[in-house]
């Protein structure tokens, strides 16, 4: 297919630069053969008894660095930990960064570069006696282009922009269909006789760069490192084996389990990066309904919710929820998607 395909005109207005207060009172669009209209607190009469919810519990970090390579400065936004204790970042004014360069963040805080790759991508060894607690001094949070910030980062910001199931830190974006439970949806999902799973998918850097090519099989996606626990994946195939349904929340959740499964949708424990591109065509081994925000238009994430939903379903769902006012991308509303056969 062509990126193309997956263009969208949306009015300005109709991105969301705050998020819904409480979160659990943003819209909520079900996309099944028909549309409906509810609120994300109306989650629970939606699902169904003994379903499971697979949530990404990783936790957001402030991934945006400025640094000196001698005089000139360079930006650092990590990307994704290595095995070895190094991070794959993205640089900005890194033309003349060359492997062996040290690039000073803080007088107690620097990075040496290891590899130098096309892109402006790099492998930094970070030099520091706390990693985690050099990056709360020096580190920003890295929120999505299209909330400007000119006066910058709020203390809300730092507080909305992290899940409340966040536990696992290692994240520069949001898994932002989690952005929209409390713990009061929580204890309704409960009582409905829901059960919830957790997963981690530490979300990349990559996750901010645009498609660049019209034919999208030629597309390379970032590498971003997912964890299944042993428990996570029996309790996932328990559910299966039982006939109940798995939704994920998130596309994040989804592309984590779908890459742990096997052929026959068996979950295995996982532990490493996966690149999963799913797009129209692929066959889905493990998710049965997903929760999920709007997405931007010619990204990867419109192609996998058109995978799953249907590709003129997914045309008709947006054409409706922009009609109607809906709130998109990170800080919007959201969608409960069932499969399409």
């Amino acid at each position: 297919m062509k990126l193309s395909e997956f263009d969208y005109e949306l009015p300005e207005g109709c991105i969301a630069t705050q998020p819904a207060r409480p979160r659990d009172a943003a819209r909520l669009l079900h996309v099944a053969d028909a549309l409906g209209d509810w609120r994300v607190r109306d989650l629970p009469g939606l699902l169904k008894a003994g379903d499971v919810l697979v949530v990404n519990d990783t936790r957001v970090i402030p991934a945006q660095l400025s640094a000196l390579r001698g005089q000139a400065r360079v930006g650092i936004t990590l990307d994704c930990r290595q095995d070895d204790g190094t991070w794959r970042v993205l640089l900005r004014n890194a033309k003349r960064v060359r492997v062996g360069d040290e690039l000073v963040i803080d007088p107690a805080f620097s990075a040496h570069v290891v590899e130098v790759y096309e892109g402006g991508a790099a492998r930094l060894r970070f030099e520091a006696d706390d990693f985690g607690q050099a990056l709360e001094r020096s580190g920003a949070l890295a929120l999505p282009p299209y909330i400007a910030r000119p006066e910058g980062l709020t203390a809300e910001d730092k507080a909305d922009y992290q899940t409340m199931f966040a536990a696992n830190p290692g994240a520069v974006a949001a898994p932002t269909a989690g952005l929209h439970f409390t713990p009061a949806l929580q204890a309704a999902l409960a009582a409905r006789g829901v059960e919830m799973v957790h997963v981690t998918l530490h979300v990349g850097a990559g996750t901010f760069l645009p498609v660049r090519v019209e034919e999208i099989s030629q597309h390379k996606m970032h590498a971003e490192r997912g964890v299944v626990s042993a428990l996570a994946a029996a309790r996932i195939n328990a559910a299966r084996a039982a006939g109940r349904r798995i939704v994920p929340v998130g596309t994040t959740a989804l592309r984590v389990i779908e890459s742990a499964a096997d052929e026959a949708g068996y979950v295995r424990e996982f532990n490493a990066e996966t690149d999963i591109f799913i797009t129209p065509g692929y066959r889905f081994k493990v998710a049965d309904a997903l929760m999920t925000n709007f997405h931007l238009p010619k990204s990867t994430l419109l192609m996998l919710v058109s995978a799953f939903a249907g590709v003129e379903r997914m045309r008709a769902a947006y054409r409706h929820a922009i009609a109607k006012g809906y709130r998109f991308y990170s800080y919007g509303d959201a969608c409960l998607l069932e499969r399409a056969e």
